[in-house]
């Protein structure tokens, strides 16, 4: 077994790890200061055209959702193409416009696996699973949240199509996921904890239930504390056609065995 190979089994073995926890504060949505210093950092909602706020009822618009698949599942069947290109544009906006500001704050927790947003805690592999299943892909949470980062992310993606980073800077990280990425939702494996980044406009933010701050947070990744890893695994969502048909013919996602 070579070194390499050794240490990526090593590193995605683990989930979120408290133990590794940082001793630094980040200011995020969450948490934004009257100090000018501060406020620099903060992100800008109007700028980013995503909502930080939660609106409307949660449970209905989980119930909404399933509803509008429906449409989607029409659609494919007479031209696919564009059900698929219209269903990464729905969930793109349903992710970060209307399911996830409802768990902003929402308390971090190693083994926390809540079904309600700010109610319990929630662990960074149950964040993205949860999510996930509420925005309708056909998917087991416990057995996903429950799966090493490679796995998670072979869940949504062949291991062919991933993208895996190793020992780069975050400058060099984020050159090259640009180089390779269009602006979208990718799932993001580190060497101890998962999340979403958003790629948007050749910046990346990190979306995640983060053992640094106790708390889902959304956060530029470049000051994310939790974002600082060896090794970086990129599974594609919203620009991932074959998840998105997936979706909309309501597929069961499993873990490869291989």
């Amino acid at each position: 077994m070579t070194k390499t190979i050794f240490i990526l089994l090593l590193i995605f073995s683990f989930g979120c790890r408290s133990e590794l926890k940082k001793n630094v504060r980040v200011t995020t949505i969450t948490d934004i200061s009257k100090n000018e210093d501060q406020v620099k950092f903060s992100l800008d909602s109007i700028k980013l055209n995503i909502n930080f706020k939660p609106k409307g009822d949660y449970t209905s618009i989980i119930t909404m959702i399933k509803v509008d698949k429906l449409y989607f599942d029409n659609l494919y069947h007479t031209n696919n193409n564009k059900a698929i290109d219209s269903a990464s544009a729905y969930l793109y906006s349903k992710l970060l416009n209307e399911t996830v500001p409802h768990w902003y704050g929402t308390v971090w927790d190693f083994n926390g696996h809540t079904n309600t947003p700010n109610e319990g805690g929630i662990a960074c592999g149950y964040f993205v699973s949860t999510t996930l299943k509420h925005l309708g892909f056909n998917l087991n949470r416990y057995k996903m949240a429950q799966a090493a980062g490679l796995d998670e992310a072979k869940l949504l993606q062949p291991r062919s199509d991933l993208k895996i980073f190793s020992n780069l800077s975050f400058e060099q990280l984020k050159s090259k996921v640009n180089s390779v990425y269009s602006d979208g939702i990718y799932f993001v494996g580190l060497d101890n904890h998962v999340g979403y980044v958003l790629l948007k406009d050749k910046e990346l933010y990190f979306l995640h239930s983060s053992y640094c701050d106790n708390k889902v947070v959304i956060e530029l990744a470049e000051n994310a504390p939790c974002f600082s890893s060896n090794l970086y695994v990129f599974a594609e969502i919203t620009s991932n056609k074959n998840l998105m048909r997936s979706w909309i013919l309501d597929e069961r996602l499993n873990i490869p065995t291989n």
